[in-house]
């Protein structure tokens, strides 16, 4: 029990400091400092993994209302739960891999989609659970700040 809680500690610790290191060495060399701007990536995948393991389960009505849109209601009550399973356990994988390598960039996880190379970009799109497209009645997102798409 002692062994335990000191390994955990000693995790945490180790954490910390690569936190630290990689934040100052992401803020030394990013271009976006220039203009004053303090990029946390780390964290953000941190809070990202998080938002994947406890929202996961809103998969399975987002893959649900996507199948019926694209496929009919039959396939949205038939497939669609067992596609929103899938999701879910996927949303979970990926949100546990976010979690426990946050502090390090993965390798073809660009923070962009158009990047490439190792980044701290998501490994799953759209990389949050909810985003603009499946935002029923504003209720994570105002409509007042979504920019209207240009046409």
């Amino acid at each position: 029990m002692k062994f335990t809680k000191m390994l955990l500690a000693a995790l945490m610790l180790m954490g910390v400091f690569a936190v630290t290191s990689l934040q100052a060495q992401q803020l030394s060399a990013s271009p976006e400092n220039e203009k004053g701007a303090i990029v946390l990536k780390p964290l953000e995948k941190l809070g990202r993994g998080i938002a994947n393991v406890v929202f996961s389960p809103a998969e399975l009505f987002i893959q649900m209302y996507e199948v019926k849109n694209r496929a009919g209601g039959i396939a949205g009550i038939t497939y669609g739960p067992l596609r929103g399973v899938a999701f879910v356990l996927a949303r979970i994988g990926v949100g546990v891999v976010d979690i426990v390598t946050f502090p390090f960039p993965l390798p073809d996880c660009p923070e962009t989609p158009e990047g490439f190379g190792p980044g701290y970009g998501p490994i799953m799109y759209p990389a949050w659970v909810v985003d603009v497209e499946h935002d029923w009645n504003s209720f994570v997102f105002d409509r007042d700040a979504i920019p209207a798409p240009v046409r």
